[in-house]
C-alpha cells in the first residue's frame, strides 16, 4: 500500500523526545488558540501585544509562558491581582494532550501537520461554543475542507467506492440527525449550527463512526449535566452558582451548548477508535 513507503518517525527520533516535543509544542499552539478565542469576531488583531483583560496592564514574556505562568500567578493578574480565565490553562493542557494523542495514534509523521490542524480548530470550536452559543460558519467550512483532503488522501492511498460511500452517509446521518432535532424543537434543543458542524465530522468518520460519534455525544452530554445539575444542587446553599458558559443557573431547560459533547464523541472515535456497538456487546453479560 502507498502509504507504508517511507520512514516512521519513530525509526529515527526516540519516542520520549517525540511526546515531550508534541506536548510542548501542543502548548504553545494553545496559547495562541486562546488570543485567537479571545479576538475573533472583535476587530483586534493578532499580532497585537497581550494585556490583563481587568487592569489592561501588557504582560511582559515571563507572563506569557504556557500553563507555567498560570501556575506561578495562580491564576490571578501579577499587577492588580484580578482572576485569570481558568479557560486559558484548560485550553493550553487540552491542545497539548490531543498533539500528544495524534503522535501515539498517528505513526505516519507526515500526516500531522493535517492533525495538528484539525484538533486546534476543534478546540477552537468547542470554546467558542461554550462561550458563546454560536459556531461560525467559517469554522464549519475549514472543518469541511479538511474532510475532503483526508477523503482525497485515502482515495490516493487505496481507491474505494465503498469508503466514499460510508464517507457521504456519516455526513448525511450526521446533519439529518441533528436537523431533525433542530427542526421539530424548533431551535430549543439543539442549534442549526450543531447540524452543519456534524457533517465534516461525519465524513471524517464514515457511516459506523458517525453513529458511534452521536450515541457518544448524548451519552457525555448527559453524563456532564447531570454531574453539574448534581454539584450545583449540592452548593445551592452557599449562593447562586453560574453556568461556566452563560449567566444563568443551569435548569432541565437551560440551552446547553452540544458542540463541545459533539467534538468529544468524534475525537474519542476518531482518535480513540472508539465503537460504540463494542461497548454495548461488553456491557451486556453472555450466558
Amino acid at each position: 500500500m502507498r502509504y507504508t513507503v517511507g520512514m516512521l518517525a519513530t525509526d529515527f527520533i526516540p519516542f520520549w523526545y517525540l511526546v515531550t516535543m508534541a506536548l510542548g509544542f501542543g502548548v504553545i499552539i494553545g496559547s495562541f488558540l486562546n488570543v485567537y478565542i479571545y479576538r475573533f469576531h472583535t476587530g483586534k488583531s493578532l499580532s497585537g501585544s497581550s494585556h490583563c483583560l481587568s487592569c489592561q496592564s501588557p504582560l511582559r514574556f515571563y507572563d506569557l509562558l504556557p500553563i507555567l505562568s498560570y501556575l506561578a500567578l495562580r491564576g490571578r493578574c501579577r499587577c492588580c491581582s484580578a482572576y485569570i480565565p481558568s479557560r486559558y490553562l484548560w485550553v493550553e493542557l487540552v491542545t497539548g494532550l490531543l498533539f500528544v494523542a495524534i503522535v501515539l495514534v498517528q505513526p505516519l509523521w507526515w500526516l500531522w501537520p493535517w492533525y495538528a490542524v484539525l484538533v486546534s480548530l476543534l478546540v477552537v470550536v468547542a470554546v467558542y461554543d461554550l462561550y458563546h452559543l454560536v459556531i461560525p460558519q467559517a469554522f464549519v467550512n475549514t472543518l469541511f475542507l479538511l474532510a475532503v483532503v483526508l477523503l482525497a488522501y485515502k482515495w490516493w492511498v487505496l481507491p474505494s467506492g465503498f469508503m466514499l460511500g460510508s464517507a457521504v452517509l456519516g455526513g448525511f446521518l450526521g446533519y439529518l440527525f441533528f436537523w431533525s432535532l433542530w427542526k421539530y424543537s424548533e431551535g430549543r434543543w439543539i442549534g442549526y449550527g450543531d447540524a452543519k458542524l456534524a457533517v465534516p465530522l461525519g465524513l471524517m468518520l464514515g457511516l459506523m463512526g458517525a453513529f458511534s460519534m452521536l450515541v457518544l455525544s448524548f451519552w457525555i452530554g448527559t453524563l456532564i449535566s447531570l454531574t453539574l445539575l448534581a454539584g450545583q444542587w449540592l452548593r445551592s446553599r452557599r449562593g447562586q452558582v453560574r453556568l461556566p458558559f452563560g449567566s444563568k443557573t443551569l435548569t432541565m431547560k437551560s440551552e446547553v451548548p452540544f458542540a463541545p459533547f459533539l467534538i468529544i464523541g468524534f475525537l474519542a472515535v476518531f482518535l480513540g477508535g472508539v465503537d460504540v456497538l463494542t461497548l454495548v456487546s461488553y456491557a451486556i453479560p453472555t450466558f
